[in-house]
């Protein structure tokens, strides 16, 4: 088969450029309006695009004076999505540290069996003291627990989704036998985080189970995708980069025994289109002029684990921040804001701009026409499977993306024109599971 192209849908809000929800066309209140994620995903659908993703963090993030804060629970957001589309993959992101793994595996099986398999769980394991002290805790496990936690988390949820194998319900009402009892199986673990005794209580889906996502760029992180991820999304700001990392994951991945195929690399960007360059530059430039600088700067300064009186907004960063920064919270975006300022000798209120339209992800400033041929080469030179999509504003950025950019794509051979599968696995090129893959003992 001929490779192509897997594009997601990163929703957000109204939009990933910060200041998008201040655009006149923006409603401030869409991102916790369903209607307003229903019609993004209609939009995604009728593209034909792989699927929409959700971020999420049991915390609010940045700054409520900055930007919509609002975030609503993306189970039960794409729950509610489900049954208004038919083939878009439906992914939300959940955190090892801050569920159990039976709730967990139960409520992303039933949005499985409502979407007939086109779930797909995007692991985090969640930096942050705030995030802990939402959960009754004083502080956050330090790093190495927290990947340890989800080791054995992913292997426990693993277990449970093949409580059940495929041919376990039977039926049959003539004898009166609706589930074979030795084709359900119990989880029986015991570890060091978790005990579980029983199967769980939701049969196996169209796909088998969920799609697992992973998005750390830590070393940890880049560990654990190789093992357990079928799909990582990353961000990078250049070729090289993207094409390095492409590379390592994919021979990680085979040094756990697994096929190159069974993991796509996915990087964001950040697709600020117009008919013309200018065009598209004004549309840069009138986001970028509504971001309010000392907001962001508060913002920067969490991120690079200093004090926001240690930067000013139109000097460079200072000196010797790599060592500023805790090990103990997230350093994998840390480090391309470092590479950012450091390598370009950026002024604070120039890459608080850089960083505006995606927090770090690549931006794309030109025309559909240009934006397809470096999708195009990413594609075939080596540094991506595909991509996360993250409109700068919304619905307008995805309506441009789909009706302009997905046809040029089509076109040149890179991307479906019409469904072939029902499920998310299916639109992944990815084989079902089964109970004996990496991690997964019964």
């Amino acid at each position: 088969m001929t490779r192509k192209l897997t594009l997601n849908a990163f929703l957000m809000t109204t939009g990933h450029h910060e200041s998008s929800w201040r655009l006149p066309e923006s409603d401030p209140h869409a991102g916790t309006e369903v209607e307003h994620y229903i019609r993004l995903a209609q939009l995604a659908e009728k593209a034909k695009l792989d699927a929409i993703f959700f971020a999420d963090a049991p915390v609010i993030q940045g700054s409520v004076a900055q930007r919509p804060a609002g975030i609503l629970d993306p189970i039960t957001l794409l729950s509610a999505i489900a049954p208004v589309t038919k083939n878009i993959g439906l992914i939300a992101t959940a955190s090892t540290s801050y569920n159990d793994p039976y709730n967990l595996a139960r409520r992303f099986a039933t949005l499985d069996l409502i979407s007939h398999g086109r779930a797909g769980w995007n692991v985090v394991t969640t930096a942050g003291d705030a995030a802990a002290q939402n959960f009754s805790q004083l502080g956050q496990l330090d790093s190495s627990q927290r990947y340890l936690r989800a080791h054995e988390f992913l292997s426990v949820v693993q277990k449970l989704w093949n409580s059940w194998d495929p041919d376990a319900i039977i039926a049959d009402k003539d004898s009166g036998t609706w589930a074979d009892p030795s084709r359900v199986h119990p989880a029986d673990h015991v570890g060091e985080h978790f005990q579980i005794a029983g199967a769980l209580n939701v049969p196996r889906s169209h796909q088998g189970h969920p799609v697992i996502i992973q998005a750390g760029a830590s070393a940890a992180g880049k560990e654990f995708a190789a093992q357990w991820a079928e799909a990582i999304f990353t961000a990078h700001q250049s070729f090289e980069s993207a094409r390095d990392f492409y590379q390592e994951i994919k021979n990680r991945a085979t040094a756990y025994g697994r096929t190159e195929q069974s993991v796509k690399v996915l990087p964001g960007i950040v697709p600020i289109l117009g008919s013309s360059e200018s065009e598209a530059i004004e549309l840069a430039d009138t986001l970028d002029e509504l971001i309010l600088p000392e907001y962001a700067k508060k913002t920067l300064a969490q991120q690079l684990h200093v004090d926001p009186e240690v930067l000013e907004l139109d000097e460079v960063l200072p000196e010797g921040l790599e060592s500023a920064a805790s090990k103990e919270k997230s350093t994998s975006r840390r480090d391309l804001i470092l590479k950012l300022g450091y390598g370009r000798n950026l002024t604070v209120r120039q890459i608080i701009r850089e960083l505006g339209s995606g927090r770090g992800h690549q931006t794309f400033t030109g025309t559909p026409e240009q934006l397809a041929d470096r999708i195009e080469y990413w594609f075939k030179a080596g540094a991506a499977d595909g991509f996360n999509i993250m409109a700068p504003v919304l619905p307008s950025g995805l309506e441009t993306f789909t009706e302009h950019v997905v046809p040029l794509l089509q076109q040149r051979n890179l991307f479906r024109t019409e469904y072939d599968q029902r499920t998310l696995r299916g639109h992944y090129g990815l084989e079902e599971p089964t109970d004996h893959q990496v991690g997964v003992v019964r």
